[in-house]
């Protein structure tokens, strides 16, 4: 027998061997019948995973945000195996869920139209119908290699050549289809009920320009008829509430292929802004912040010291003045940097807190340009508070204050991710750590609720990320508190402390 520590903490012993649909199954029916997946010891497990030793165990139904995130990714296994039945020599991308729903990327020589979409829907709905199960079967590196080599599966292949030398390698089958998936998946594509194809875009391989573009079917998948008809209604009340429609009929802003990417704002626009400016110094001076204007255009030189161009150089736009490389900034801070060195500072400068409306420029795809959510020209306003190491939960404390009253005013609902150190970032460990957890307890001495977004922090520092929800329940992330201890250091930033020494800020 092994003891099982169920989620409410209740323990029950049940037989070695036993699969979590087996354990689910004798908790209650209903529960075994919502059940998608389990979590084992934190991990998330097919419910054919069994149970061999003591393990703390949660089952993941249909309904919840994992359980409906797995149902999306095996609904797109569904689709992918629906196009290869209809369309024979479609080769294979990726396919992940996403929010509300799911992608597969598709090499065709056919090229899908709405109606193929309909035509794949039915074909999905009767496979559903034979209610064929997820099998996961674990191979070796050589084996997985070979095998979808042999099917014809270049992506695969490359995403397997990619992965390390002892990851561990799992395929799942569902009839007579089989991909290159980690998982875990639903049961049966019986689960499978409330979905509806969306429609059919280009998607470059790996997201880089310089590979080949595939086409990528979007699709949505709920638990609930009821739920995917809400959906479906909510999408209709955007595409009448969208803002690049909008913004044409009220007068506001245009966009043209003269600048794909760069708005035109028109008088009434304008006005609007205005306002929205006027606010925004208004709160501003209310707490001691002093305005400032930097320039566009900066030396490469400061963008390599700064670590952008580096880091970020891919979306910069370049230039040369007097044979010399300058950048257009796609961020305020380096000028921020400058602004404070320009004269000698003492400890009771500080805090020096420096607010900018500063026009910033940066390079995105064509096809990742979205009216005015996301552009290649925008106002970022921005402030640099320059402080001592004494003063940081204070000041950020002030911070998350400002944000708060200024969505308060707009009657924004939000939540908060604390954002954590990416793979391509620059510093050392502890000062990471240092600025991760000054940030945690600036929010919890708040009493703000925050959950952790691993890996998402800028590639200076960790930060603080305000998402908002709009009347359609979508969320939109928009503030952002960063706590920089790089950017001094490396634009060797210093005040003079009560010892008369030279000391670092904190930014």
């Amino acid at each position: 027998m092994v003891k099982i520590t169920l989620k409410d903490g209740s323990v029950r012993e049940i037989e070695s061997g036993k699969s979590l649909m087996e354990l689910a199954a004798s908790i209650s029916r209903g529960l075994a019948k919502a059940a998608v997946a389990g979590k084992v010891n934190g991990e998330l497990k097919d419910l054919s995973y069994t149970l061999i030793q003591d393990a703390e165990v949660e089952i993941i139904t249909v309904d919840s945000e994992e359980g409906l995130k797995i149902l999306r990714h095996s609904t797109s296994h569904l689709m992918a195996e629906a196009v290869r039945n209809l369309f024979p020599g479609t080769i294979l991308g990726i396919g992940p869920a996403i929010d509300n729903g799911f992608y597969y990327d598709f090499d065709s020589e056919h090229v899908f139209t709405p109606e193929d979409l309909e035509k794949i829907e039915a074909e999905m709905r009767r496979l559903v119908k034979e209610n064929k199960s997820y099998e996961r079967k674990e191979i070796s590196r050589s084996d997985s290699l070979k095998y979808f080599s042999e099917e014809g599966e270049k992506y695969k292949v490359e995403l397997i050549e990619d992965l390390p030398e002892d990851e561990v390698i799992s395929m799942y089958t569902q009839g007579n289809f089989t991909d290159l998936c980690a998982g875990p998946h639903i049961p049966s594509t019986g689960v499978v009920k409330a979905f509806k194809l969306m429609n059919v875009a280009g998607a470059y391989w790996r997201g880089s320009e310089k590979n080949k573009m595939l086409q990528r079917i979007y699709g949505t998948v709920w638990a609930k008829k009821e739920d995917l008809e809400d959906y479906l209604f909510k999408l209709e009340e955007a595409k009448r509430r969208d803002h690049r429609k909008l913004g044409v009929e009220l007068d506001l802003f245009s966009l043209h292929d003269e600048g794909p990417g760069f708005p035109f704002f028109h008088p009434k626009g304008m006005v609007l802004r205005n306002q929205l400016e006027d606010f925004w110094r208004q709160e501003h001076r209310k707490r001691g912040y002093h305005e400032i204007k930097t320039p566009i255009i900066l030396s490469r030189d400061l963008w390599e010291n700064s670590g952008h161009w580096d880091h970020y150089k891919d979306n910069m736009y370049t230039t040369k003045i007097d044979d010399e490389d300058f950048a257009v900034k796609p961020m305020n801070c380096p000028g921020g940097m400058i602004m404070y060195k320009q004269k000698l500072r003492s400890y009771r400068d500080l805090p020096l807190r420096m607010g900018e409306l500063g026009l910033v420029h940066r390079h995105e795809l064509s096809g990742a340009l979205n009216g005015l959510l996301r552009v290649r020209n925008f106002t970022q306003d921005d402030a640099h508070i320059f402080m001592l190491p004494s003063q940081i939960k204070d000041e950020i404390s002030g911070v998350i204050d400002l944000v708060d009253r200024f969505y308060k005013v707009f009657g924004f609902e939000y939540h908060v991710e604390l954002s954590t150190r990416p793979e391509n970032s620059m510093g050392a460990d502890e000062t990471w750590e240092m600025a991760t957890n000054a940030l945690q307890e600036a929010l919890e001495a708040k009493g703000v609720n925050y959950k952790i977004n691993p890996g998402d922090g800028a590639f200076y520092g960790p930060k603080i990320d305000f998402h908002l929800r709009d009347c359609l329940g979508r969320t939109w992330q928009c503030g952002t508190i960063q706590l920089d201890f790089q950017m001094p250091e490396k634009f060797d930033l210093t005040y003079i402390g009560e010892d008369g020494q030279k000391h670092r800020p904190v930014m």
